[in-house]
């Protein structure tokens, strides 16, 4: 049973995170501090800083966050497209996020005079994520469920194949945020196209994709 101080504990780091995430993504990286953070939080910058020692460590700590509900399904795998399927989904439903989104394109607007900002973003969030699903990747090539060579070269087509056009429009388009049925259309087919290269059962895989439905949690968000 989690104490109250415990849960007191959790309950703050999770403000200061969600915090940190509305700065970021409205100030971004070089533009944050610390007091701002606190300020959004409602609590007292040395507080935050008994949780995070710097703004690196914050900022890392927020992106890892995001990482670990990309990677859920892949920290409890059930079968190779379920696994699938609801990771794309789980990835649609961060990298898709408009605040994550907004982050971004401060991320990409800091770092031509800012390198090391970039360096930050890329080392505590995709850096991660890809090591994940490499992870994942191998288990499955392990088992003789997937087939290849390069694990790098198979972790960076899965999420290229899902939502790289989208996620690119809506990068340079604010405008342009796909509906859930393009949404779907896209993980579908470039899952669709991941299975064909790389699975060792192909005609069973693209009909077990076949029978993959929305989630229930991403039709609620719509």
């Amino acid at each position: 049973m989690t104490s109250k101080r415990e849960q007191n504990r959790r309950e703050r780091e999770a403000r200061f995170l969600a915090a940190a995430l509305k700065v970021f993504a409205a100030k971004g990286y070089s533009g944050t501090t610390m007091d701002m953070v606190a300020a959004e939080a409602g609590l007292t910058k040395p507080t935050l800083y008994q949780y995070f020692a710097s703004k690196e460590a914050l900022f890392a700590a927020m992106m890892e966050g995001k990482r670990d509900e990309m990677l859920r399904p892949f920290a409890q795998p059930v079968e190779l497209v379920q696994d699938l399927w609801a990771f794309a989904w789980d990835y649609a439903g961060q990298v898709m996020r408009p605040d994550l989104l907004s982050l971004a394109r401060l991320i990409i607007g800091e770092v031509q005079r800012f390198p090391e900002i970039g360096r930050t973003y890329q080392a505590s969030g995709p850096d991660r994520v890809l090591s994940g699903i490499i992870a994942y990747l191998e288990t499955l090539r392990a088992a003789g469920r997937l087939s290849f060579d390069d694990s790098e070269l198979a972790a960076e087509d899965l999420w290229g194949l899902l939502l790289s056009a989208p996620r690119t429009r809506a990068l340079y388009r604010p405008d342009a945020q796909p509906t859930l049925e393009e949404l779907h259309r896209y993980i579908r087919n470039g899952l669709r196209v991941y299975l064909l290269a790389y699975s060792t059962d192909p005609p069973g895989d693209l009909a077990r994709l076949a029978s993959q439905s929305i989630p229930a949690a991403n039709t609620r968000e719509a």
